[in-house]
């Protein structure tokens, strides 16, 4: 499919590279996102130029760069309920205030007696 030897197949997965599942007999099964990682993993040899090593490096990154997008993603969602749960709450403003609201007590003041 990809015009590439089995035995490279095999090297990319002994490096870790690819983890396709297997059958009962052994046989590798490779799914639709094992072959997106295949097919970026080529253009990175073939067009490219880069190794083995630097291969896993690049791969490496991309996952933690898309497990940081995700919690990214997360954070932002929180961040929006929570100013919609707080706009709602706004109906009373000691309610739901990012920062509590507290009414002074005035004190009367008391004048210094007059000088006569």
């Amino acid at each position: 499919m990809y015009g590439i030897h089995p035995q490279t197949l095999r090297l990319y997965e002994r490096e870790g590279l690819l983890k396709p599942s297997r059958t009962e007999g052994n046989t590798r099964l490779y799914t639709d996102e094992d072959l997106q990682r295949l097919e970026f993993i080529l253009s990175l040899a073939r067009d490219l130029g880069v190794n083995i090593s630097g291969m896993a490096i690049i791969l490496q990154m991309r996952e933690r760069m898309e497990e940081m997008q995700r919690q990214i993603q997360e954070f932002v969602q929180y961040i929006q309920e929570e100013v919609l749960t707080r706009a709602h709450a706004a109906a009373d403003p000691a309610k739901g205030a990012i920062v509590p609201v507290r009414r002074s007590i005035l004190a009367p003041t008391i004048q210094p007696p007059k000088k006569r």
